[in-house]
């Protein structure tokens, strides 16, 4: 069983293999990710959202059979298949950048960042993706940063404008305009709602 590596990150110590994983959604993720493999007697040098670097005593691959149980017990899915790897890394840069974005401004240009992490073609990607998931990358996007938002207004601390800049939309109305398009409500009308009825659906069920 052979796992590409991924052109977002090197590979840090030489004879690791990389897995690639599905449904690797929050930090949380990451810890439950390391202590598996980490029971399975694997060195794990480093875990992310959807992928990890191990390497055995021996220096032989990895036990797959016992990986992909294990992960699967804990809800996880191991991705061998170079197709569904790519369109699992795409989720993961997305739901990176709109769940956990780094500090400073917030990045608007989708396409070009997945194309150059990816070192991919974009239409190559947004096709592939489409044929996968039945889905554009786009709607996924706006799907996530909805969600995002619904996050944001439960907290109560940011006004609709200040939600709309922090996910990057050029104004309120463009964000009101799609959270209606998802949720049949407008932000302010889901605001209003109140803690109790805000039905944000976990990531995992979104990706």
């Amino acid at each position: 069983m052979t796992h590409d590596p991924n052109p977002t990150h090197t590979l840090l110590v030489p004879g690791a293999h990389r897995l690639l994983i599905k449904n690797m959604v929050c930090p949380q993720c990451i810890r439950v990710v390391r202590e598996d493999l980490a029971a399975l007697g694997l060195h794990v040098h480093r875990v992310a959202l959807g992928e990890a670097d191990v390497t055995t005593d021996t220096g032989a691959a990895p036990d797959w059979e016992a990986v992909r149980s294990r992960l699967q017990d804990a809800g996880f899915a191991l991705l061998e298949d170079p197709k569904a790897q790519l369109v699992e890394q795409i989720k993961t840069l997305l739901v990176t950048l709109i769940h956990y974005p780094p500090p400073g401004p917030r990045l608007l240009n989708y396409s070009d960042y997945l194309a150059e992490h990816l070192g991919r073609d974009y239409h190559h990607l947004s096709h592939l993706f489409s044929a996968q998931e039945g889905l554009t990358i786009e709607k996924f996007i706006i799907r996530q940063k909805v969600e995002r938002a619904k996050e944001l207004i439960g907290y109560g601390e940011l006004s609709i404008s200040e939600v709309a800049q922090q996910l990057g939309y050029s104004s309120p109305a463009h964000l009101s305009r799609q959270f209606r398009q998802v949720t049949g409500l407008t932000p302010t009308e889901f605001q209003k709602l109140g803690p109790a009825s805000h039905d944000r659906r976990s990531l995992d069920a979104l990706i």
